[in-house]
């Protein structure tokens, strides 16, 4: 779960108690000056529609993110819209509350006098307040939350119809390059060169002695044979006698 995500559920868990306060304090300022001076505060309506419509929505929005993923109440691009809107009427709603306590409270409230004016007054304030915080918290949260989606869009990343919950707002455009256990290297291999064998075919140097061995046979006789030398007659009768 990221930091913008954190911060959603903060905002929309924040504006939805207000809104509880905002209702409350409204309606019942609606029904204390119809009924005691026959008129009523505009931005007594504001405030019963704004905090209606964010009671109504902003639960659902927390809620269904939870437990559904790919609901389009969770999109990036409805979120911003609509809170958008709500933000719109709770600062027409303050703006109204401002001018009705200035117009009809120039002294601000005055102890002493009617209890049921200065109760009047005390809430016109409370719904001053509370609208006022409504509408910052839900301001800053849209602005946020569209910086981060431009960014993230600007990366290349499909942000819009997905969910906050879902999206990685400030990843590094560049992952970071993995690394390899020493020892192991998957780089590219240098080129191995394959000599081609050059054949010799020219007179060995050491020359193959092909005639008989330089060992005599051994063929039974003790006594080398002795051949007469040729061209002198009676040699070997000489040799024997002698």
């Amino acid at each position: 779960m990221g930091a913008i995500s954190v911060i959603r559920i903060v905002v929309l868990a924040l504006s939805t108690v207000f809104s509880v306060v905002v209702l409350g304090l409204a309606a019942h300022l609606l029904w204390l000056t119809s009924y005691w001076f026959a008129i009523y505060f505009i931005f007594c309506a504001l405030g019963v529609a704004a905090a209606g419509l964010s009671l109504l929505t902003l639960p659902v929005m927390l809620v269904t993110d939870f437990i559904r993923r790919g609901a389009f109440t969770s999109m990036v691009v409805v979120e911003l819209v609509w809170l958008f809107i709500l933000w719109i009427l709770w600062v027409a709603t303050a703006a109204e509350a401002v001018n009705t306590s200035t117009y009809y409270f120039p002294y601000g409230c005055i102890d002493g006098g009617d209890p049921i004016v200065l109760q009047a007054c005390h809430e016109v304030q409370a719904i001053e307040a509370f609208s006022f915080l409504v509408f910052i918290i839900l301001l800053v949260y849209t602005v946020l939350l569209l910086i981060s989606a431009l960014v993230a869009a600007s990366r290349g990343d499909r942000v819009w119809l997905s969910s906050v919950r879902e999206t990685t707002f400030f990843r590094s455009s560049n992952p970071p390059a993995q690394q390899h256990p020493m020892g192991q290297y998957n780089g590219t291999p240098a080129p191995q060169h394959q000599a081609v064998p050059q054949q010799y075919v020219g007179t060995p140097v050491q020359p193959q002695y092909i005639g008989s061995p330089v060992q005599p046979q051994y063929t039974g006789s003790t006594v080398p044979s002795q051949q007469p030398y040729p061209g002198i007659p009676g040699a070997h009768s000489q040799a024997i006698s002698v």
